[in-house]
This record gives C-alpha cells, structure tokens and sequence, in this order.
C-alpha cells in the first residue's frame, strides 16, 4: 500500500481543477472617485476642492460657507444667473454634494434635495450648450463634473432604493432643488424585460475576491447589479437561466425639456427626466444631445456577486461524488440541475461558445475564461457564451450521451422549425475531461465503440425499451451537426496514468453512482449471458476508471470517424521538467502526459507553462480561445475588420513567445 502522503499526491491533482473560490466581500464604505476625490471617509468633515474654495474667496463667499449650505447655494445660483460659466455651475454642484452627504446621516429629505442639485449641476456643466466653447474635456475639473454627476445619482437611487422605488415601468417624483421632478424608469439597450428585475444591488458596495481581472470603462452612470426573478409564464428558454442569476446594468438619468411622460404620454406640471437602465453587455454608450456618451460600467463586479452563492461552490464536489444530485429536479422547476446554463439571455444571430467543465469540476472553473472573453467587443457582439454541468463521478461517455440529447433539446426550444443559422455554427471548449465530453459529440461511432461493450447487435440484446435507448444513445451515435469547431484544453485523449489502481480503489470507496445507472447494467448482465465482452465498458462505472490509459475507448475515439465540418485546436500544459510535479507525472501538466494531451488531427496546437488545473485560465490561453473565435468569426463572415482583429489576435498570443512549425501552430508561452 502506498504512504498516505503519496496517496494524497496522486488523487489531489486529478481532482483539483475547478475547485476556486469566487465571489464578491461587502465594503463596510461604498468604494467611488469621490471617496478619495473629496476625502469623504476622513476623521475630519469633506472640504470643497481647492478651485471652488477659490471661487468662494473671489466672490467673497468664504464665510457663507460656513453653517448651512442652502444660503450659500441660493446666492452661489444668483451669481449663476447674472454670470453663468462652467466653474460656477461645476462648484455648485460639489458643495451640494458635499452638503447632502453631512445631511443624510439626520434629514434624508434634504440630503435628496442637495443630491438631486449636484445632479443636475453636474448634467448642465456636462452638456449645457451654453458651454459648449469653454468646456475642456482635458481639464481634470471635467472629469471630476463625470465623478459628481455619477456619485449624486448613485446617492439619490441609494435613497430611492430603500423606499422601494426602483421599479422599471413606473414614474416617481423626485424633491429637487428648484422644485419637484417627474422620473420616468425605463429599460433601454437590455435583452432583460422588466419583469426579469427582481432588486439592484450597488457594484460600489462589494469587493472582488477570486476573479483576477475586473473588467469596467468609464464614463457616466451608475454601474449596479440586477438580480433576475422567475416567473410564471416566462419564456422556454428560461430554463437554461441559473436561480437567482445577477447581471451588470448601468443607470442613466436623463433630464427630459418636454412637459410629456414618455411613459404615460400625459402633460406635466413639474420637470421631468427618465432614469434609464442599460445593459452594457448590448451597449457601451448612449447620446446626449447628438454627442456619444460613453457609460461608466463593470461587467466583472455582478458576475462575481452571483458567483458568491454557496450552492456554486459546492456544485464541483456533489458532481463527482453524489452524481445523482445533478440529476435531480431545480427547486421549483421541472428540469434537472445538469444541463446547459445561461448567463445572458438568448439571443438569436449570436454564436453559442459552449464551455464544458472536467473532473471533480463545475461551470466556476470558466469564469476567469468567461471574464475576460466577455470583456472584448468583438466576442461580446458576435458570440453567447454557455456553460454545460454535468455529473463528473460518471463514466465520460455517458456524459456526451447527455450532452448530446442537451443540445439537441437547446436546439428544439430556441430554434424548432431551424432558421437560426448562428446555432449551427456552435463552438465547444473543453478543458480535461471535458474535452474528451465534447469531442464525442463530432465523431461517427459506427459499431465501432457498441463493439466494445457487446458480442451481439443491440437488437438482440433482451433489456426494457429505455435501457436499450440509453445504450443506443451512449454507443451508437451520429456527429451533432450544430458543432463547428472544438478547442479542448489539458485533455487526456490517451487517457491518464493518475487513473490508476490506487486512485480507482480509492474513489469507487467516494463516488456514489446514482441506482439509475448501476442498477439496469446489473440486470442486464443476468438477462444476457454471454452476450456482452469480456471487460464490457458497461463494468467501467466511475469517471476515474473510465479515464484509465488501458480503456480501448480510447484507441477507438482516436481511430472513428470524425464529422468533415468540424475544425479542430487544441491547448496543452507543460510543466517545467525540474519542478517536483513533472518528476513524479512526467512531461506534461502534471495530471495529463504531454504525449497523451497531443492529438494529430487539430489545426494548432499552444502549449502553455501551467499546471492541469491552471491552464484554461492562463492568459495566453484566453488569448488562444479569443483568437480561435475571432478566426472562427473571419471565416463565417469574412469582413474586413474582422478578417483583422483576428490576424491581431493572433500577433498577440505571438507575442508571447508563438512560433510556427510544419504548417502546425506552436505556441508557447
């Protein structure tokens, strides 16, 4: 028997990928520009800027400000009025700031007030026509206006949000300075429709832990977090939405010169502006007055939030040793927790990237991947990224099985009478095991793996008509026709040595086959004596026996046919040969052998400087799968700025160290 410490050695690489924890921390203060800017968080109350004290001191309004501020802001405004500049307009919208923040800790009404004043300040000295001439978009004042507009309107919808009135479709009065104003809510640029919304959180209030990049861009708004609600009578493709799913919004408020709601259409007495929500994964930016208006965003903070979830976090362990928990029911809903899975809702014209997890494993280990991928344009407009679970304790060919029937049911619900021709140009990324998972779903199988399992045809095999269907699916099987191409990442296609005697003991001992798949293969041994091989596939009942370099699956999945229309990439790891790991596993990533990893019939190859568990989060990795897509892209549509965001894709995972050998791509980084 080997040492325990060896023991833990040989398991714990296998069984590492995946497991991360990701999420989001709550700030006990709201992190924004302003905190810093206008040193709100300081033992000492926030002082004006040094160029609006000295506007006070050139209008003689230095003692005014000290007390209250309203009578300070009433003559600042008379001077407005006879003299109006963008210094004027730009300080009084930071002394009402500044004003609300002492005033909201005992008097929210007022502090609403002298927010909703900086507010709309900060829009005059932004897009006032009036300073069209004068406003420097170099001057750091300009963008400290941004910081001001942004950090009042996150202010005034803190105070709406407590009150329960953030609720798209509805109109709300706002207590402004200079009198009330009718605020429309209203969804713009979003694939979400209003009754998605369940409740906004703050991205200001949480701190990232696990993603390594946190992607955002600057501009004006107010980057917040929805979190998604069922409903009865929602859409069929809803099913593939996680509970609770959260995704990035960006609010917009608007002061509107027509006396008109634009939701109810009727005439007003008060102004009126409308607050909008964008979706900044649809759109970026939005107009004022003819000009482009870049949103402030960030697409990294609401993943995280949903990523928090404790139920996600444990999803990698019940797939590998309770399988059938992912077979189960979603609470309140008919459909089982394995499947296919959507971050963002459906949208038809876009490509489905489909990212397949490996062992001891869950859709969590993507999201360094999915962060940065979703981060470039180009992958955002043209691309949906999805994420399949399933049960990793299970044989890997009867997860294809599963994966297949997924895909094709995916393909029923989106696209029944089949006119949407981006489904049919689906991209499946598979890291370990995974990739073997999705491999499967481009080869002919012929009677080639039924071979392996039986002495008969299936036809004479006695069994019940769901136990023959189910064999008929995991054996006998076509090329799914949707799939284009295929990346697999760190993948075993010769199988693993860490499945070995010791690993296959230990965890037959852990995994715990649901009766579903053990039970009817046992009944069939009895029923068909003699017709099935010696060392059938159907004995092969854990994931680790099935990834064993003895399995003749194998020799057969290198050998079958595979579909014409699928191209094929694949990315391998390679530890430097001195590290500790490397002299125990051998070349390789330290779980899979290089020469296991390597398969001759893909059209590039990267080998990257990282561990099993690592390397489809490793930069030059995503920078491969970027570039893979956007090739993928070129070829489809072919237009030129296309055609060269992947030629530049493709010089920048060069960069990082990429050669070319006999036609193959070699890449190493």
């Amino acid at each position: 028997m080997l040492p325990l410490w060896l023991l833990v050695l040989a398991v714990l690489p296998v069984l590492a990928s995946g497991c991360t924890s990701t999420g989001v921390t709550l700030r006990p203060v709201p992190h924004t520009p302003l905190t810093e800017r206008l040193k709100l968080t300081g033992h000492s109350p926030p002082q004006p800027s040094a160029r609006t004290k000295q506007l006070l001191r050139v209008y003689n309004l230095t003692d005014a400000a000290k007390g209250d501020p309203r009578p300070l802001l009433e003559r600042l405004q008379a001077i407005l009025d006879q003299e109006p500049t963008a210094d004027k307009v730009y300080a009084f919208a930071e002394l009402a700031f500044l004003a609300g923040k002492q005033a909201e800790a005992h008097d929210e009404k007022i502090a609403m007030d002298l927010y909703g004043a900086s507010m709309m300040k900060a829009y005059e000295y932004l897009f006032d026509p009036r300073f069209q001439t004068t406003r420097n978009a170099y001057d750091p004042q300009f963008r400290a206006a941004c910081e001001l507009y942004n950090g009042a309107l996150e202010a005034v919808l803190r105070m709406s949000n407590r009150r329960g009135e953030l609720i798209v479709g509805t109109s709300n009065t706002l207590q402004m300075a200079g009198g009330d104003c009718d605020v429309s809510i209203v969804l713009r640029g979003t694939r979400w429709q209003a009754r998605d919304l369940d409740r906004f959180e703050f991205v200001s209030d949480y701190e990232i832990r696990g993603l390594k990049n946190h992607h955002r861009t600057h501009g004006l708004g107010v980057p917040m977090i929805a979190v998604r609600r069922g409903y009865e009578g929602e859409p069929a493709v809803a099913k593939h939405y996680p509970d609770d799913l959260s995704f990035p919004v960006t609010a917009f408020f608007r002061p509107l010169p027509s006396n008109r709601n634009p939701i109810t259409g009727q005439s007003a007495h008060n102004r009126q502006g409308v607050l909008e929500f964008y979706d900044p994964l649809v759109t970026t930016d939005t107009t004022v007055g003819g000009r482009r208006v870049a949103l402030e965003t960030d697409f990294t903070t609401p993943l995280a939030y949903f990523l928090s979830k404790p139920e996600l976090q444990s999803l990698a362990t019940v797939g590998l040793l309770r399988p059938d928990e992912l077979l189960k029911m979603r609470p309140d809903r008919p459909d089982p927790i394995m499947g296919l899975y959507m971050l963002e809702p459906y949208e038809p014209g876009k490509i489905p990237v489909v990212m397949v997890h490996g062992l001891w494993s869950s859709p969590m280990t993507w999201m360094e991947m999915f962060n940065d991928l979703r981060s470039s344009p180009q992958i955002r407009d043209h691309y949906q990224i999805w994420f399949y679970l399933y049960p990793t304790g299970q044989p890997f060919w009867i997860s294809a099985a599963q994966f297949r029937a997924d895909l094709a049911e995916a393909r029923r619900t989106l696209d029944p009478y089949r006119q949407e021709p981006a489904l049919d140009q689906t991209v499946l990324v598979g890291h370990s095991m995974g990739g073997l998972v999705s491999r499967l779903q481009t080869l002919h199988s012929r009677d080639d793996f039924w071979e392996l399992v039986a002495k008969v045809p299936i036809e004479s095999i006695e069994a019940e008509e769901e136990v023959r269907q189910r064999l008929a699916e995991a054996f006998l099987f076509t090329p799914t026709p949707s799939v284009r191409r295929v990346i697999t990442i760190g993948t075993p296609h010769r199988g693993s040595d860490f499945s070995n005697q010791t690993t296959q003991w230990l965890m037959s001992k852990l995994i715990q086959l649901p009766a579903m798949l053990v039970q009817p293969y046992q009944k069939l041994f009895r029923d068909n004596p003699g017709r099935f091989t010696d060392g059938t596939l159907l004995k092969i009942e854990t994931s680790i026996d099935s990834l064993s370099p003895r399995n003749p699956v194998f020799d057969v999945m290198l050998t079958a046919p595979r579909a014409p229309w699928v191209t094929y990439h694949n990315i391998v790891g390679r530890l430097p040969t001195n590290s500790f790991v490397s002299r125990i596993a051998g070349t390789g990533d330290g779980v899979v052998h290089i020469d296991s990893a390597r398969v001759d019939d893909t059209v590039s190859e990267l080998v990257v400087s990282a561990d099993h568990s690592t390397m489809h989060s490793h930069p030059a990795a995503v920078l491969e799968v970027r570039r893979i897509l956007l090739e993928h892209l070129a070829e489809l549509r072919g237009p030129a700025d296309t055609a060269a965001a992947a030629a530049q894709a493709a010089g920048a995972v060069r960069a990082a160290g990429g050669e070319r050998r006999g036609g193959r791509r070699v890449r190493v980084r």
